[in-house]
Parts: structure tokens; C-alpha cells; sequence
């Protein structure tokens, strides 16, 4: 593994990696975030979350081949270091339509969830 290996985040890892330091965010595309992932080697890669539904867009939406990378909570990114964000933002649903599911349940819409990517760097 490299000295600063590209770390995987999602909303509330990111908060605790950017305890000290100066930082650029950059709003990133799907496609981007692939190609970011795709550029690392599995053991070159930290994920700093434990989120099933962030690791099934990562996989499912982006197109990834499962990899089963390291975990590790870090607290602190170090200089010169990235981190690719997965962020979730959660909106009420305005429309509450009624589904039935595949074993006859009815479910209820309640909430939109969608997801973006950053890239954040330390850069002192």
C-alpha cells in the first residue's frame, strides 16, 4: 500500500478526516469517479465507511467490479492525500405514490435519495 492511499467516504467519514488542514473539494461525475477508482489498485485504496447502500452504487451504478478493499476509520487525511466522497442527499418525496412489492406488500414512497461524488484533497 502507498503512504497515502486513496480513501473511500461517504457523508459522515468525510466530516472526520478533515479535522486539521487546508482542503479542495471538486464536484465530480459518475464516469470520473470510475475512472479515479479504476486508476488504483485494490490494495491502494482505503474504504473509510461501512454503508451497504453507498457500496452497492459504487458497484451497481458506477460499474465497478467488486473489489474488497481495506477498511480503516481515519481521523485525520494527510497532506497531499484524496479522498473520494460519496454523498447522499435525502429530499422528502412531494408525491407519496402506493406500490405493491414483488410478495404483495403495499410501499409507500417517502423519501427522494440521490447521490454525488467529490473529490477532496488535502493540499496543506
Amino acid at each position: 500500500m502507498t503512504t497515502n492511499p486513496l480513501l473511500l467516504l461517504d457523508n459522515s467519514s468525510m466530516m472526520s478526516v478533515v479535522n486539521r488542514g487546508t482542503f479542495k473539494c471538486t464536484d465530480v461525475t459518475f464516469e470520473e469517479a470510475k475512472a479515479i477508482l479504476d486508476m488504483h489498485d485494490e490494495a491502494d485504496i482505503l474504504q473509510c465507511f461501512s454503508n451497504r447502500d453507498i457500496e452497492d452504487i459504487i458497484y451497481g451504478h458506477l460499474g465497478i467490479t467488486q473489489r474488497n478493499f481495506a477498511y480503516k476509520h481515519i481521523r485525520d487525511m494527510r497532506v497531499g492525500q484524496d479522498g473520494l466522497v460519496f454523498k447522499t442527499y435525502i429530499t422528502p418525496s412531494e408525491t407519496q405514490p402506493i406500490i405493491r412489492t414483488d410478495k404483495g406488500n403495499e410501499a409507500k414512497k417517502i423519501q427522494n435519495v440521490y447521490v454525488y461524488c467529490q473529490l477532496i484533497s488535502r493540499i496543506e
